[in-house]
Formats: C-alpha cells, sequence, structure tokens
C-alpha cells in the first residue's frame, strides 16, 4: 500500500480550497487528482482532522500464526525437512490444511530459507554431484 500524502500538504490543499479556489483548479495547482482534493475538504468537514487513517499492513493472524514457533523448532531439529513435508505433518498433528506458499512465509518472517542453491567454488565452477562444470566455458 503506498505512503499518505503528508500532513502539510494536505493542509495547503484544504487552505487553496478556502481561499475560493475550485477543487479542479487545486488539484491541478498541486498535482493531485481530484478525488483527493473532495476527500480531503470533506474530511476536514467531517472530523476537524486531516491526518491519515492507519494502516495495519499484516496483521499476522492467519491460521499458521499459533504454530510459527512449532514450525521454527521443526526446521531447526530437521534442517532438510521439505515444504511438502512440513504441510503434511501440520496436517498430522495438528488438523491443519495448509498449502506451501504460507508455511513459506512463515519461514520467510522466522529469518529462515529454504532456498536451494548450487554453490559457486572460487574458480567460478558449479559442483554437481562430483563433477566440476565451469560455467562460461564451451565444450567441444
Amino acid at each position: 500500500m503506498p505512503k499518505p500524502y503528508p500532513i502539510e500538504l494536505r493542509t495547503r490543499v484544504v487552505e487553496h480550497v478556502g481561499e475560493g479556489h475550485s477543487h479542479r483548479s487545486t488539484a491541478v495547482h498541486f498535482r493531485v487528482s481530484i478525488k483527493f482534493v473532495n476527500d480531503m475538504v470533506k474530511l476536514k468537514r467531517e472530523t476537524g482532522q486531516l491526518a491519515a487513517k492507519t494502516n495495519p499492513g499484516r496483521l499476522g493472524r492467519g491460521k499458521l500464526a499459533p504454530y510459527k514457533d512449532w514450525i521454527g523448532k521443526r526446521v531447526c531439529e530437521k534442517p532438510d525437512i521439505t515444504l511438502a513435508q512440513l504441510c503434511l505433518e501440520l496436517k498430522q498433528q495438528f488438523g491443519l490444511q495448509v498449502n506451501r506458499w504460507p508455511v513459506s512465509l512463515v519461514l520467510h518472517g522466522l529469518g529462515l530459507s529454504h532456498k536451494k542453491r548450487h554453490f559457486l567454488a572460487r574458480n567460478n565452477s558449479v559442483v554437481m554431484s562430483g563433477k566440476s562444470v565451469i560455467s562460461g566455458a564451451k565444450t567441444v
């Protein structure tokens, strides 16, 4: 969600309309939409303030929120566990039907990564199952 306009701009827009300018000319003058001008004038008239509404963002009240600690402990106990296996264990132990994506988001929120990568050696070659494949080299 984008950030709200600063309170100074909101105040100047309402004052400009209060000086007798139209909403359309105020929008052009401050390079904002006419709807924004209308909303600010209406907000000032109804509440007497121009503060933006608070944005709670993600509240973390999903169905996996109570199980975050368990998921973190389980991944620490068995680091090579897959997301599918975690989903299966959640279903078996807690009766919770979830997909891999929410579990991945929980792991990301805990600072844990489940990304598997090929590690590059110093000579910029990829090591795969005991064989060394030099990247960028052409084979004949």
